[in-house]
């Protein structure tokens, strides 16, 4: 399933969730294409796991869903078992969510995020979500701030729900890192990757001022994924320092991650 979620004045950006019969690869493949290419690009990749079906044994909520809904669709690999399909979803993701996680006992939940951890790439992050409710910061890049009041950006957002559970998102934080100009944007963003794979950090975004460079670069990751490009002139009023949101789960070690990014 893709979903184009926002809308940029410079590029569209696509947040791609594999779910049920999605298959990756081919969607990643699809936006190298010349006519695509310089339109949209990819945010991130979201594999959205059903934990109790995973738990049992099962890789859909109904496998007799799946196979009528796989024989009604030409375009489908009908002899791709379910299973195979779950592992090309997990080796391709950029970040995993254990939805349904509420219905799991405590050791389920942790046994299966072990699991996914060992058997998805090197820095991606796996999450559990109950009654399907994760922060927006965390699923979406763009827009997650804005430049000219970023000081005031320093907590996630809070969504309130009717169920008697409240899912207020108090196990996850965020936080601001300040620094100055960079010189090599390529070595920075191996930095960067590196922090991510140490602290476990779920998303970081922000902007960048590089010697010798009169634009501002944009720079955003998500597990193994980043991604930089360089969007407008810094301002007259501006101070041309580097900026960084950092997401991750309450308790990441903001002193060590603070001193590992600063330049």
């Amino acid at each position: 399933m893709q979903k184009l979620l926002e809308r940029n004045t410079q590029l569209d950006h696509i947040l791609i969730e594999t779910s049920g019969l999605a298959l990756p690869q081919p969607l990643l493949r699809a936006f190298k294409w010349p006519e695509i290419q310089t339109k949209v690009t990819v945010d991130g990749v979201i594999t959205v796991v059903d934990g109790k079906a995973v738990t049992e044994g099962r890789f859909a909520q109904s496998i007799e869903a799946v196979d009528r809904q796989r024989k009604l669709d030409e375009n489908l690999d009908h002899e791709t078992p379910l299973s195979e399909l779950f592992e090309d979803q997990i080796a391709c993701a950029d970040m995993i969510v254990i939805n349904k996680s509420d219905l799991l006992t405590a050791s389920q939940g942790d046994d299966l995020l072990s699991q996914l951890k060992q058997d998805s790439r090197d820095g991606v992050q796996v999450l559990k979500s109950e009654m399907g409710v994760l922060p927006v910061d965390i699923l979406l890049g763009q827009k997650a701030m804005a430049e000219d009041d970023l000081e005031d950006r320093h907590e996630l957002h809070h969504h309130h729900h009717d169920h008697d559970d409240d899912h207020d998102h108090d196990d996850f934080e965020s936080f601001i890192i300040s620094t100055g100009e960079i010189d090599n944007p390529e070595e920075f963003s191996k930095l960067i990757l590196d922090v991510i794979r140490d602290h476990d950090i779920l998303r970081l975004k922000g902007f960048v001022a590089v010697n010798g460079k009169p634009l501002r670069l944009t720079i955003q990751a998500v597990g193994p994924r980043i991604e930089t490009y360089f969007d407008r002139v810094f301002k007259s009023s501006e101070k041309r320092e580097t900026k960084l949101v950092v997401i991750g789960e309450k308790g990441m070690d903001q002193v060590s991650i603070q001193k590992a990014l600063q330049v």
